[in-house]
């Protein structure tokens, strides 16, 4: 197969990889994160107003404001919908997607380059947090975005690189605060390290970049000034990362130490364990080559991520989704890796044999899922039978151990998405209450202004899809409070109600789940009644 043909090979993997991320625009929004950021740009959207960002009817003193604000200016451009909200964290993946082709194209080749971006846009974390979208897309496109433009200043010294680097650094911070930046610092600090180039930080233009980071975060900042006044200053440059890690105010502590080594096997999936064969194999090389530098013998993307890492394990607070600014190094990485000429024979078959093994596990579940869980629609069973065929005839006839690798991969990466955009979230997010009480609420035209909820139950979806922050009654409100309104109740709520000798003139009863902790319980039709909570909206 000649160069030619394995570039129109790559072109249709990208337009295959493509698809599933437009298919996943147009996903329900899903609770409870991506719904409640959703809602709160909505509602960024429909005040005007910038410098404030409230969580419901609350103050929000948590993440920077750059996802929301992109998310509500989209709204201004395209409407309020699922899929404007998702068009900012695509954008940013497009980004992160030619942030590594342009950083391994430094360390490495052509042909590591065009992989590095598929093995990134391939990534099963990397899908998901395109429809079930929360501030990580921003924040790794950003990530990987100024690391790519601070190499390039470092290795050329040109200006237009340290000021886009800067850039870079102050939309990573404005998405998601210190992550950003440590894990930009911390990757392009081990090369200027290895490259014996830390004197380069003493230079004018660093402080130009400097002065741009400072103006570029300045928005921010004030928003946090604005609203807060400088307890809102200090909670972004300290007390957020600080809380963190100690994980104050967020939740029961976290004491897994190894929580993100064990959970970038399945959130980089189909690439995880082979990411370790990589960490391995590069960390070795350059004991071997005696710390010898050379053009594709970096050490950012793994001993850097490594130190990453080891780093955030430490933290209190862990959630699989910090892992996401780390993958387009992790990808960069993996394609130098499985692309360069020196495999030993016994390595590259115990790599084969590895990646088949989990290609196979992965391809089983696909079809459980794709046969058992839900109604099968008939165009995507037939989509994933065509990229199924594509896959292994690949598989087949392809000479090279690596691109049977790679192709088969990303492949199966696709096949997977296509049937989970498609159809399986879809469906899952029919047990998604406060979508299916939004639909019950336009079908009947119940007047959304005595719509209420009874104290402080979540309704993002059904704010979003009702496009009104829904009020809230206490549960001490008495009956004569509550005659005449509508309301969106929990179980035990309707329950008490009751008991309190409330009556109501029209019920609808809806199932639900939270969507975002599958069992398998769930999963099984025929266990799945049990698993279910009734929800209910309901006119007193």
């Amino acid at each position: 197969m000649n160069f030619k043909e394995n570039l129109l090979s790559e072109k249709l993997l990208f337009a295959l990889i493509s698809l599933v991320y437009l298919l996943g625009l147009f996903i329900p929004v899903m609770e409870n994160d991506s719904a409640q950021h959703a809602t709160m740009a909505m509602d960024i959207f429909q005040r005007n107003d910038f410098s404030h960002l409230f969580k419901g009817f609350q103050p929000y003193l948590d993440k920077p404001h750059l996802h929301f604000w992109l998310a509500a200016l989209s709204f201004k451009i395209f409407g309020l919908h699922a899929w404007s909200y998702r068009i900012p964290a695509l954008l940013f993946t497009a980004l992160a997607a030619i942030s590594c082709y342009k950083l391994a194209l430094i360390f490495y080749s052509k042909k590591a380059a065009r992989y590095a971006s598929l093995i990134f846009l391939s990534g099963q974390a990397v899908i998901l947090s395109n429809h079930d979208v929360r501030t990580d897309a921003v924040l790794t496109g950003a990530t990987i975005f100024a690391v790519w433009q601070l190499v390039a200043y470092f290795n050329t010294e040109k200006l237009k690189n340290i000021i886009f680097g800067a850039i870079g650094l102050a939309m990573a911070f404005s998405s998601k605060g210190q992550l950003g930046v440590f894990v930009i610092a911390t990757a392009v600090g081990v090369h200027l390290i290895q490259k014996n180039k830390l004197i380069a930080l003493f230079n004018w233009k660093v402080l130009i970049g400097l002065l741009v980071l400072l103006t570029t975060i300045s928005p921010v900042l004030y928003a946090y000034y604005i609203q807060f006044g400088t307890q809102g200053i200090q909670f972004i440059l300290w007390n957020q990362s600080f809380d963190r890690m100690t994980g104050t105010g967020f939740g029961p502590k976290h004491i897994d130490h190894f929580f993100f080594f064990h959970t970038l096997l399945w959130a980089f999936l189909p690439w995880g364990i082979l990411v370790y064969f990589a960490f391995y194999y590069k960390i070795k090389s350059f004991v071997k080559t005696r710390f010898k530098n050379s053009h594709n013998n970096e050490l950012m993307t793994s001993i850097g991520v490594l130190l990453i890492l080891i780093v955030i394990s430490t933290s209190k607070s862990k959630l699989p989704h910090y892992l996401n600014s780390i993958l387009p190094l992790v990808s960069v990485l993996m394609a130098g890796y499985l692309t360069r000429d020196n495999f030993k024979t016994k390595e590259l078959k115990t790599i084969a044999y590895t990646q088949l093994v989990i290609l196979t596990l992965v391809y089983i579940a696909a079809w459980a899922l794709l046969l058992f869980v839900f109604p099968v629609n008939p165009i995507v069973l037939l989509l994933f039978l065509g990229v199924s065929f594509i896959m292994f005839y690949n598989i087949k006839a392809q000479n090279e151990i690596f691109k049977k690798l790679l192709h088969g991969s990303i492949l199966l990466s696709i096949a997977l998405n296509l049937f989970l955009n498609a159809t399986f979230y879809p469906n899952l997010l029919n047990y998604q209450s406060g979508i299916k009480a939004s639909s019950l609420i336009s079908e009947n035209n119940i007047p959304l202004n005595q719509l209420y909820k009874i104290d402080n139950i979540h309704t993002w979806s059904l704010d979003f899809y009702s496009q009104r922050l829904t009020p809230t009654l206490t549960s001490t409100s008495s009956s004569e409070e509550l005659k005449g309104k509508w309301f969106y109740l929990e179980d035990k709520q309707y329950r008490s109600l009751i008991e309190k000798g409330v009556s109501f003139d029209e019920i609808y009863k809806i199932p639900h789940f939270r969507i975002t902790k599958l069992t398998l319980k769930f999963l099984n039709p025929t266990t799945r009644p049990k698993t279910l909570r009734a929800y209910y909206l309901v006119k007193s």
